[in-house]
């Protein structure tokens, strides 16, 4: 068997100020065909699902580009025209091949294009015709367009929130993709639209049951597959929403009638839920006021985590925004870490200046409004680091440039030169912060963080603080979706 595999994605943030060029795909994670490394980075799981099964099955894999990008604004036309024809090139050199496998996001927005997955979806399939099996792994805040599921064979989504099945779903992509190719399924997809928006947090009910429903139904009845698309509200598109999607066997389900059924029962259970699924988010103030009235926090217990959601790197924010720290400051609460504050340039003042050296920084609120005005503190450069490295979800790694542990009336900061946002605990404990002596620590994350902060915290917070990825969704300036779209 012939296999092809390429990756091209990012979450696009269309209300954010910063666009997504050519730089921030080579930056975040950019492979010329045949040189991605054996260890698997977070939107290539497709590639290293396919290199276990042709190490075992004896495929020939072909190895297309891998190019990756940290959320932000609507990638540029060069960006998408040049990463676009890479991947295509790519394919084209690899004719014929029985399958296809790709790694995408499913929000990702350029300029002159909405719908960038559908398109590179349907320009692969006009490239190797309508025999080969076309596949592609997707985050779980894609937008699900008729496009994509026209030209795939299979869509296989993440289910969990934070991604920490990133592997799982690719080998699940794999495994049904390459029984299509030897004919002993034949996939047809069933798609409800929920008529909704929603943020699922799957670490705790309701989601967490949801997911295990889903998985649940997976081998049943003809079930191949189930994916809840959660959408991602802030990409201003026509399809933006939740969306149910189903494939079954059309050896078992011949006129898709099981399709449809579970896909409509799974959207009605989703809308009945819709009022639990979102956690609660304190303004600012009160989610400080809950930390420190928070029992034992800091000393018996482990620091009370506060998400800051609404600057959330991933979700496309800045990652520069001072809300939260000036509020800290201000009210003199002490026992405080904060990370990643986005700040190449103060990174590159610390560096200049040294560890140990005490000098006035300028601090974040650099990129526009969202960011809020610079802090101006005294500082004490704490800890340096070049070309640090933070865990991602399922162990992948997240480069975060150079970095800088600042520290300022009892308050810690991380700052990196390498946009990106909390996940793994490394982003402090590698430049010698000490969590278990914090009383808070504030993370840029709306919930990917809650994997590796949750075991340590006495109690997780969710702030809604200003910023690009706001909680306040009737606050954006929506052109393009389709209404009525719940909660908007």
């Amino acid at each position: 068997m012939r296999v092809f595999t390429a990756t091209l994605a990012t979450e696009t943030n269309t209300f954010a100020p910063m666009p997504t060029g050519l730089a921030s795909y080579r930056e975040r994670g950019y492979y010329k065909a045949g040189t991605h490394p054996e260890a698997m980075s977070f939107f290539a799981g497709p590639l290293w699902a396919a290199r276990q099964r042709a190490r075992r099955d004896g495929w020939t894999l072909i190895e297309g580009m891998v190019a990756a990008a940290q959320p932000s604004g609507t990638t540029t036309r060069e960006a998408w025209d040049t990463l676009r024809e890479e991947l295509l090139a790519d394919l084209r050199a690899a004719l014929p091949v029985d399958m296809v496998l790709l790694g995408l996001h499913g929000a990702m927005v350029a300029d002159g294009c909405d719908d960038c997955e559908g398109e590179l979806l349907r320009l692969a399939r006009g490239i190797v015709g309508p025999k080969a099996v076309v596949g592609a792994e997707l985050d779980l805040h894609h937008h699900l367009t008729d496009a994509m599921v026209r030209n795939a064979d299979l869509l296989v989504a993440f289910k969990e929130y934070p991604h920490t099945d990133v592997a799982e779903r690719a080998l699940e992509l794999v495994d049904l993709c390459s029984a299509t190719v030897r004919g002993e399924i034949r996939p047809q997809p069933a798609v409800v639209d929920t008529g909704m928006v929603l943020t699922i947090h799957t670490t705790r009910e309701p989601g967490r049951g949801l997911v295990q429903r889903m998985q649940a139904l997976e081998g049943q009845g003809g079930v191949l597959s189930v994916s809840l698309a959660h959408g991602f509200p802030w990409g201003d598109v026509e399809d933006m929403g939740t969306k149910v999607l189903v494939y079954t066997d059309r050896k078992q389900d011949p006129d898709g009638a099981r399709g449809r059924s579970v896909a409509q029962a799974l959207c009605d259970e989703v809308s009945a839920l819709r009022d639990r699924f979102s956690p609660e988010y304190l303004a600012i103030d009160a989610a400080l006021d809950a930390a420190l009235a928070e029992p034992g926090a800091g000393d018996a217990r482990g620091p009370v985590v506060i998400a800051d959601k609404s600057d959330n790197p991933g979700g496309g924010a800045a990652g520069d925004s001072t809300f939260i720290l000036r509020r800290v400051l201000e009210r003199g609460i002490t026992r405080v870490a904060m990370a990643p504050l986005w700040d190449p340039l103060a990174v590159r003042i610390a560096f200049e200046a040294g560890a140990g050296a005490r000098l006035p920084l300028r601090l974040g609120g650099k990129v526009g409004p969202m960011s809020g005005d610079p802090v101006d503190a005294d500082c004490t450069v704490v800890a340096l680091k070049h070309e640090m490295v933070m865990t991602g979800l399922g162990g992948t790694p997240m480069a975060l440039g150079d970095c800088a542990l600042v520290e300022m009336q009892g308050v810690q900061v991380v700052l990196i030169s390498q946009r990106n946002q909390a996940m793994g605990t490394d982003l402090f404990t590698g430049l010698g912060v000490d969590l278990t002596r914090q009383r808070v620590v504030v993370v840029k994350s709306s919930q990917h963080f809650h994997a590796a902060y949750a075991p340590i915290a006495s109690r997780v917070i969710y702030a809604d603080a200003p910023g690009s990825v706001s909680t306040d969704l009737s606050a954006l300036p929506y052109r393009k979706v389709r209404r009525p779209r719940w909660p908007i």
